[in-house]
């Protein structure tokens, strides 16, 4: 009796009917495609955001940078136009500071042309006097009235800030170091002084 499992169109080869294992491996192929396919794509991804995120940054510093420049720009021609101002203001002070000193002597100088009108004819010495006494009193009250000062000196202590000794006396009438005598008047305004008074001093004999 034949075999019916035998011959005819069975066919016990291997690799007829694939194995579990050739299964497995398979999947595991497509499996690490897939994986290496998100990977390319995450690492793409990545790039993208941080090529995009560095843009943005640049963008960033960018606007900053012109932002601080405009400043800059802005307070240097403030600054210019402050400079300008204050060489003006010096030009004008230089020029024009004198300009009231001189309108407040203007009334001295007409009262020294009247006086001089008036003593043509005078012979007494007393009326010149007084003449000069009273322009002279007009003068120093206008120059009292601007700041000016006349230096204390005689019987005073002799300070080098408002005194230059030219002269020292041995005496014993006057303590050392003691103004004894002007000869030359010194003027300060305010705290500064214009000139200082040239004195005797006197010192020990």
């Amino acid at each position: 009796m034949t075999n019916p499992f035998k011959g005819g169109n069975f066919n016990n080869k291997k690799d007829d009917c694939p194995t579990d294992k050739e299964n497995v491996t398979e999947e595991k192929t497509e499996n690490e495609e897939l994986e290496e396919e998100l990977n390319t794509e995450n690492e793409t991804g990545d790039a993208v955001t941080s090529e995009d995120t560095d843009s943005g940054e640049l963008e960033k510093v960018k606007a900053d940078f012109e932002q601080l420049n405009n400043q800059y720009i802005r307070l240097a021609a403030d600054f210019e136009n402050y400079r300008k101002r204050q060489e003006q203001e010096r030009e004008n002070l230089i020029k024009y500071g004198a300009a009231d000193t001189l309108k407040k002597l203007l009334e001295v100088l007409d009262n020294f042309d009247r006086g001089k009108a008036a003593l043509e004819n005078v012979e007494d010495c007393k009326v010149v006097k007084e003449n000069f006494d009273l322009l002279h009193k007009q003068v120093m009250d206008v120059l009292a009235k601007m700041g000016l000062e006349v230096i204390e000196t005689e019987g005073k202590e002799f300070d080098p800030n408002f005194h230059e000794a030219v002269m020292q006396t041995p005496t014993s009438e006057y303590p050392e170091h003691t103004v004894i005598k002007e000869l030359q008047k010194g003027y300060k305004l305010g705290d500064r002084v214009l000139r200082p008074s040239l004195v005797n001093v006197a010192v020990t004999e």
